[in-house]
C-alpha cells in the first residue's frame, strides 16, 4: 500500500515531524512518502492561507495520482481544498481534522480541540459542524501559539499546549482533546502522559483510517460532488 501524506504548507521541517508520526503508526508493508507543498504559505493560520495553498495542494496531489498512490492524507487541520482533492484523486482522501473528530466521537462522550491561534477556532468550529459532532465537542480552545513557534527551540509551545488541556479538561468536562495542528503531532504521547486523558493527533487518526479504507477496497466515489472535474 503506498500512502501519500502531504503537508500543504512550504514548511519542510514541518513536513518531517508529520512523516515520522505518520510512520511510527503505519502498518507492516505500508509505504509513506511524504510531500511538501512549495510555493504554498509558510503556514496556514486563516481563510486566505487556505485559499493561496490551495493550487500547491492540489498540484501534489496529481502528482500522488501519477505515482499511483493508494490513499493520501492531506496534513493540515483546516482540512483546506479537501474536495477538490478528492475530485482529482481516485483513492481515499482524509483530512486531519474529519480523521481526529471522528475517532475523538468513537472514544469518548465528548472531546475539546485545543488549536494554535484564536483565529483558527471559528474555522475549526465550523469544521466541526460540517462533520456533524458539534454535539460532542465542547469547546474548540486555542493555546494563543503561531503554527511556526511549534518549530521553533525554547517556544515553550509544549507546556503550553499542556497547560491549555488541563483546562479542557477542568473547564469543559471533556473526556478526549483533539490537537488542532498537525504541527502538534509529535507531542501527543507525552501530552496523553502528562494529561490523563486520550490526546487524538490528526496524523496518526488519518493515517489508520486511509489504511482501513484502503484495504477494505473502497474508492473515492466518481458520481456527483467528488467526479473528476469536467475539461474546460
Amino acid at each position: 500500500m503506498k500512502l501519500f501524506v502531504i503537508n500543504p504548507n512550504s514548511t519542510a521541517s514541518m513536513t518531517e515531524k508529520i512523516i515520522a508520526s505518520a510512520r511510527a503508526v503505519a502498518a507492516p508493508g505500508v509505504q509513506i512518502e511524504g510531500r511538501t507543498a512549495h510555493g504554498a504559505p509558510a503556514s496556514i493560520e486563516g481563510h486566505f492561507d487556505e485559499v493561496m495553498c490551495a493550487a500547491h495542494l492540489l498540484r501534489e496531489v496529481q502528482e500522488a495520482e501519477r505515482a499511483q498512490a493508494d490513499a493520501i492524507v492531506v496534513a493540515c487541520f483546516d482540512d483546506p481544498a479537501i474536495g477538490a482533492c478528492r475530485e482529482v484523486a481516485t483513492g481515499p482522501v482524509i483530512g486531519i481534522c474529519e480523521a481526529a473528530v471522528k475517532a475523538a466521537s468513537m472514544i469518548a462522550t465528548s472531546f475539546s480541540v485545543v488549536t494554535t491561534l484564536p483565529r483558527s477556532v471559528p474555522v475549526i468550529e465550523e469544521l466541526v459542524r460540517r462533520y456533524g459532532l458539534d454535539h460532542q465537542c465542547r469547546r474548540v480552545r486555542s493555546a494563543a501559539i503561531p503554527v511556526l513557534a511549534l518549530e521553533e527551540p525554547g517556544s515553550n509551545a509544549r507546556l503550553l499546549i499542556r497547560d491549555e488541556i488541563l483546562r479542557a479538561i477542568d473547564e469543559d468536562g471533556c473526556e478526549a482533546v483533539v490537537l488542532g495542528c498537525a504541527g502538534m503531532a509529535d507531542l501527543t504521547e507525552w501530552l496523553s502522559l502528562e494529561t490523563g486523558i486520550p490526546v487524538i493527533d490528526g496524523v496518526s487518526a488519518a493515517t489508520k483510517f486511509a489504511e482501513a479504507l484502503v484495504g477494505a477496497g473502497l474508492k473515492t466515489s466518481k458520481i456527483g460532488a467528488y467526479a473528476v472535474p469536467n475539461a474546460k
